[in-house]
């Protein structure tokens, strides 16, 4: 019998302690599971990057190829020199309208800003002027009450033994009511005082940015100066074969034969030493500008960029001052990567 009783013997009931134990391995373990997944994606993702660069290595490698076999290509060769001074052309006319754009932009801001400060300075003097005011008027009311105070007190102190039996109770709190006018009037005045601190170190107004009006205005001059540069080069069609390296890959455009390919440097070579050798033409510019902010047109009230049908005709002035007009895509068709410079 006993030996029954110890087979059916309930097990002991599990201790506060190990419970808590098991929880505790259970939410470690959650904790590695979650830890071990975000290591996976993170492999995942180092994988995908290192395809990602080994595919752009093996195009670069292609590129480097290909221009080696050119480069080797006695046919080839000279071609390959003047599309790449064509390309440098792109990219010299596209940096220079970026600097003239980035130039232009600060002026503006900056003249923009120094009115805003101007009028921020007027204003803040004017109400530190208006809070100097009304401190003398306060300085000057407790002097006033100062010298009433002063007085009172003086005649409460000569006052004869009727009169003072008579009026001094009066007079004491005459003498009483212009004490608490005072201590009212110089806190009045160090609260003044306070305020004209709080006008004097205030901060000056932050760069607001450029309204619409601004920012057509910065992208009428943007294309007045894309379109200097077209006509610099728009002889011998520079500026178009200038546009075409930079949109295809070298060895997909032919320049001819080596004489050929000599000349068209030849040609690139004096027209970039003129272009440099000119003079200011700031005016000239400005002139353009209003021309084209004559034709220009905008699909809605709150766009900065004209519609590129309305910027295609070309401004040339002569020193005269006649002009002569032709037609180019040059917002359309993207020329010197204008499309990214405007202000929008």
């Amino acid at each position: 019998m006993a030996s029954i009783t110890t087979i059916f013997k309930n097990e002991p009931e599990q201790q506060p302690q190990d419970t808590d134990k098991l929880v505790d391995l259970f939410r470690n373990r959650a904790e590695l599971k979650k830890e071990f997944a975000a290591l996976r994606n993170e492999k995942y993702q180092l994988q995908d990057r290192i395809k990602a660069h080994q595919g752009a290595t093996e195009r670069v490698q292609q590129k480097l190829n290909h221009l080696e076999s050119l480069l080797l290509d006695p046919d080839w060769v000279h071609n390959v020199v003047v599309f790449y001074q064509l390309r440098r052309l792109a990219a010299h006319c596209e940096a220079k309208i970026e600097r003239f754009a980035e130039q232009l932009k600060q002026q503006r801001e900056q003249r923009v800003y120094n009115k805003a400060l101007v009028s921020w300075n007027e204003e803040l003097k004017q109400s530190a002027e208006e809070v100097q005011a009304k401190i003398g008027e306060q300085r000057l009311r407790v002097q006033m009450l100062e010298d009433q105070l002063q007085s009172k007190r003086h005649k409460l102190m000569t006052m004869g033994g009727i009169s003072k039996l008579l009026r001094g109770r009066s007079q004491a709190s005459q003498v009483e009511n212009l004490q608490a006018s005072i201590v009212a009037a110089q806190a009045r005045e160090q609260t003044l005082l306070h305020e004209l601190s709080c006008v004097e170190t205030r901060n000056p107004p932050a760069h607001q940015g450029l309204d619409i009006s601004a920012k057509r205005s910065i992208n009428f001059m943007i294309l007045a100066f894309a379109q200097q540069l077209y006509l610099d080069y728009v002889d011998d069609n520079l500026v178009g074969l200038a546009k075409e390296s930079s949109e295809k890959s070298v060895g997909a455009v032919n320049y001819g034969s080596k004489f050929e390919c000599d000349q068209l440097l030849q040609q690139l070579i004096s027209r970039r030493e003129e272009v440099e050798q000119a003079g200011d033409f700031a005016a000239l510019l400005k002139t353009r500008a209003k021309m084209i902010a004559k034709t220009a047109s905008f699909r809605n009230d709150d766009d900065a960029v004209p519609i590129p049908g309305t910027v295609e005709t070309i401004f040339d002035i002569d020193p005269n001052g006649v002009v002569h007009q032709s037609d180019a895509r040059l917002l359309g068709e993207n020329y010197f990567g204008i499309a990214k410079i405007l202000s929008r």
